[in-house]
């Protein structure tokens, strides 16, 4: 297995992720090369929670500019992970 701090890189913090949180799921940016199941496992041992469900998406690079010079955004993947009931995550709640 890998170590769970390479595979979960950073929460995502967003006005529809905090949305997302009263329904108890929670937005993380993850590794590329990660896939559900490891997603899963870092998020029960980093946060001390259960899973139920895991959703991702790879996030496409968008068209920006620096004055002249075009260029794109970085891709990413993006991990939106459910728990179960009565479980939460300390780091987002504010």
């Amino acid at each position: 297995m890998k170590d769970p701090r390479e595979v979960i890189i950073r929460p995502v913090i967003t006005e529809h992720s905090y949305d997302m949180m009263e329904s108890n799921v929670y937005t993380f940016e993850v590794a590329k090369t990660a896939n559900k199941i490891e997603i899963a496992q870092a998020v029960e041992a980093i946060f001390n929670v259960k899973v139920v469900k895991v959703n991702t998406l790879n996030v496409k690079p968008k068209p920006k500019r620096v004055r002249v010079q075009p260029g794109y955004t970085r891709t990413w993947k993006k991990a939106m992970v459910t728990l179960q009931e009565g479980d939460s995550i300390e780091l987002f709640s504010a």
